[in-house]
């Protein structure tokens, strides 16, 4: 499995991201219009909001899927009966806006969002007809009024020996929308597996954007992209004494957009989050 690092100025820089998502279901994007400088700016405000005892005036609301989740009610994977080992933050651009926070959350959310639907026309572009003529829209269109887009503040504290036998920081699964824009975490710990169920490393050099199919992508592309399965594993070295931030941004189709016969965007999201407990 061969997982492309692809400079956002190169010629073939829309063809190698696109082929890369073909093939692994990830990319990863070097080279980018975002500044690095307002990312670690990002990571450190919500380094601090996760000490302060304030993150439990948002705490999460069941039915509009926003705020913060405490390590005690993190998700459970599909597949699997044990809790990750995190906490997290769901920010929505209509959603509660922490006090304590600058505005630069939100500056970066509309900068990856902006980054992801240029992202799309390039994947459009590269995909063979036979397969983009199924779309019921541009790929980028699907993104167009949609209020789901879901940018996920995630903290993995510390292992101390005493997590529950057999919990990860993040069990494998796959993502629900259509693409993932990852800015790299502050550790390492993200690995995909490939087809032969191997799992490898991702690339997460300082200052790079992952960038991964979503089952959304997969289920209107009918297979052509794949939503690779992807985990956060449990470091055993220096690592585990160190927290882990990471901030996706889940681009989700517009409620109405038709995927494919079975689904449209919303109704596939509803039958996951079911699935997910966070319904």
């Amino acid at each position: 499995m061969k997982i492309a690092t692809v400079s956002y100025n190169d010629k073939t820089a829309a063809k190698d991201l696109t082929d890369s998502l073909h093939y692994t279901g990830f990319a990863v994007l070097s080279h980018h219009p975002i500044e690095p400088r307002l990312i670690d700016d990002v990571y450190e405000e919500w380094r601090q909001f996760f000490k302060n005892e304030q993150r439990f005036n948002y705490l999460f609301n069941r039915e509009t899927h926003e705020g913060y989740v405490p390590l005690s009610l993190s998700e459970t994977a599909k597949g699997y009966d044990k809790k990750d080992i995190k906490e997290f933050y769901h920010l929505y651009s209509w959603g509660r806006y922490p006090t304590m926070l600058s505005d630069k959350s939100r500056i970066l959310a509309q900068q990856l969002t902006e980054l992801a639907s240029f992202l799309l026309g390039w994947i459009e572009r590269y995909t063979p007809v036979e397969i983009s003529k199924r779309f019921s829209e541009p790929l980028s269109g699907m993104l167009k009024g949609s209020t789901r887009n879901l940018f996920r503040i995630l903290r993995y504290p510390p292992l101390t020996g005493e997590e529950q036998a057999g919990a990860l920081r993040a069990a494998p699964h796959e993502d629900i929308n259509l693409i993932t824009l990852l800015p790299t975490a502050t550790e390492p710990g993200l690995q995909a597996k490939d087809n032969h169920g191997v799992w490898h490393n991702v690339p997460c050099d300082h200052g790079m954007i992952i960038i991964n199919v979503g089952d959304m992508l997969e289920e209107c592309s009918q297979g052509w992209y794949q939503s690779t399965t992807h985990q956060v594993m449990n470091p055993s070295d220096e690592h585990a004494t160190q927290e882990r931030l990471s901030m996706p941004l889940f681009l989700h189709a517009r409620d109405d957009v038709r995927l494919s016969t079975r689904h449209t965007a919303n109704s596939y999201l509803q039958e996951r989050y079911e699935e997910l407990g966070l319904a």
